[in-house]
């Protein structure tokens, strides 16, 4: 069976979508990272209880969305290994490294 060439260009305009959708998502990690990391250092610093728990549970709360997120990732990451390795290198390409 043969292709059409609109079947091929929406084949490819999926794809993009999917991987503009996971790097996103990675983004979103990252920052999640951050502001968790920022929360860790505050834990138990303040002299009043409430505060001290309210931190504990903003730092939770952002564990949990990491956590989701990476699940999230893990379920749009491309199961062909080909593929997810050269998207790892473009995306390492893109940053430098």
């Amino acid at each position: 069976m043969r292709c059409s060439e609109s079947e091929t260009i929406q084949v490819t305009m999926s794809e993009d979508y999917a991987h503009g959708r996971r790097d996103g998502l990675r983004l979103a990690l990252s920052v999640l990272a951050a502001e968790e990391a920022k929360w860790a250092a505050l834990l138990g610093q303040s002299r009043s209880w409430r505060t001290n728990a309210t931190r504990e549970v903003r730092h939770k709360t952002l564990q949990v969305a990491q956590q989701r997120v990476r699940t999230l990732l893990n379920r749009l990451t491309p199961k062909d290994r080909d593929v997810a390795q050269a998207e790892l290198a473009s995306a390492l390409d893109a940053l430098g490294l």
